[in-house]
């Protein structure tokens, strides 16, 4: 029974150098990763599209766009503005997430029954 002590602990000391030496490993290979993807040569800014370069209409040109069934609200634009352009008056209760109709914002996405021709 005395020999049992002696033999858990080279198998305890391998355990823990295995879990060391791929602790290790992973930490470097993560390290190496992070540099390689660093390293890019394309500039990061270069590759997000601007809005411009998207086709995407931004300031007074709002009033041109097409008021299609979805909609999303631009910059400068509110729920008023909106309504005016496209005949919709019942923007808010169409669009149950809209809580507060002073609280658009550009981005937001809403539901329209647009009424004017395009």
């Amino acid at each position: 029974m005395a020999a049992a002590p002696t033999t858990r602990r080279p198998l305890a000391a391998a355990a823990i150098s295995i879990a060391d030496a791929t602790a290790w490993f992973l930490a470097l290979s993560l390290l190496a990763l992070i540099l390689i993807c660093s390293l890019r040569e394309e500039d990061p800014a270069a590759a997000v599209p601007s809005f411009a370069a998207a086709g995407l209409v931004r300031g007074a040109k709002f009033a041109e766009r097409a008021c299609d069934e979805i909609y999303v609200v631009g910059e400068g634009e509110t729920l008023h503005t909106i309504s005016d352009k496209c005949g919709d008056p019942f923007i808010v209760e169409r669009n149950p997430h809209i809580h507060d109709p002073d609280d658009v914002f550009p981005g937001l996405v809403i539901k329209l029954n647009p009424s004017k021709p395009r």
